[in-house]
C-alpha cells in the first residue's frame, strides 16, 4: 500500500450529499489550503463527481474564455486540476494503487466518494483500508438511527479488531436547515457522545449555491472539480470551516 492519505466519505444513507460535499472539500484542500488531491469515484452507477469532470471538460474545451480562465489558474496554483479516477467498491484500492503510480505529483490525499449503501460488493472492505472516515448524517430520526447503526457496525467489528487500519471515523452535520432548533442536534450530539463518536464542529448549511456547477450561462461557480469556488459564494457555506477541520485531522502529526 502507498504512503497517501486514504480518506472515504461514507453513509449507509443515500440522497444525504455525499458526492457534493466530497467534491467541494477536495477543491478547497487542492486549490486553496496546498494539498495535492485525487478523487476515486466509487458511487457506481452515478459517478456524479466523474460526471462532473467530464461535463466541466466539455465545456472548457469548446469555450476561450474558460480556456483562458484554466490556463490562469493553473498557472497560478503551479500544478494541474487533481485527478478523479472512476472506479467502484471493488476495484477502488487497485484503481487507486495504479493512479498513485501513474501521477508525477504525488497525492497528499485520496478521497474515496462510496456507494450509499453497505450492500454493494467490496464496500466493506474498501471502506477498511481508510485512513479516516467523515460521514455525514441530517437532523432526522430516521437518517440519524441508519447513521449510528453503520458507524457502531464498523467500530466495533472492525476497527476494534483490528481488522480495519482506519485511525479515525468522524460524524458531521450536513443539509442544516436555518429553521431548525438548535437544541435538537444539541439533544442528539449527548447520545453520539454517549457511544463514543466524534462530531465535527461545523454544520453544513442546506443550500443552493452546493449545486451551483460551470455552466456557459454564468460566470462564478462553487461546485467544481477544476477551479476554485468563488470566495463571495465560499463565505457562508462552511466549506471553509469544514475541510479546515479535516485538514487539521489528516495532516501528520
Amino acid at each position: 500500500m502507498s504512503k497517501e492519505i486514504f480518506v472515504a466519505f461514507a453513509t449507509q444513507k443515500g440522497g444525504i450529499g455525499k458526492s457534493t460535499v466530497t467534491a467541494l472539500a477536495a477543491s478547497y484542500l487542492h486549490n486553496m489550503k496546498g494539498y495535492n488531491v485525487a478523487v476515486v469515484d466509487c458511487d457506481d452507477p452515478q459517478h456524479s463527481i466523474h460526471g462532473l469532470r467530464e461535463h466541466e471538460t466539455a465545456l472548457i474545451g469548446r469555450s476561450i474564455y474558460f480556456k483562458a480562465l484554466a490556463c490562469d489558474h493553473f498557472r497560478k496554483i503551479k500544478k494541474n486540476a487533481y485527478p478523479v479516477i472512476k472506479s467502484n467498491a471493488v476495484n477502488a484500492l487497485d484503481d487507486a494503487e495504479r493512479m498513485i503510480a501513474t501521477e508525477d505529483e504525488k497525492p497528499d490525499v485520496v478521497f474515496f466518494d462510496m456507494p450509499g449503501t453497505l450492500r454493494s460488493n467490496g464496500v466493506i472492505k474498501t471502506l477498511s483500508q481508510m485512513d479516516y472516515i467523515f460521514t455525514p448524517l441530517s437532523a432526522d430520526r430516521f437518517v440519524v438511527e441508519s447513521t449510528l447503526k453503520f458507524v457502531t457496525m464498523f467500530r466495533d467489528r472492525l476497527m476494534t479488531t483490528g481488522q480495519a487500519k482506519t485511525k479515525g471515523l468522524y460524524l458531521f452535520w450536513t443539509m442544516v436547515d436555518g429553521r431548525e432548533r438548535n437544541d435538537l442536534y444539541g439533544i442528539y450530539e449527548e447520545v453520539i457522545a454517549e457511544m463514543g463518536f466524534p462530531v465535527l464542529s461545523t454544520r453544513l448549511p442546506d443550500s443552493k449555491k452546493f449545486r451551483r456547477d460551470l455552466s456557459e450561462e454564468r460566470r462564478s461557480v462553487f461546485r467544481s472539480t477544476i477551479f476554485p469556488m468563488d470566495t463571495a459564494l465560499l463565505k457562508g457555506s462552511g466549506i471553509r470551516e469544514f475541510s479546515e477541520e479535516i485538514s487539521d485531522i489528516i495532516r501528520p502529526q
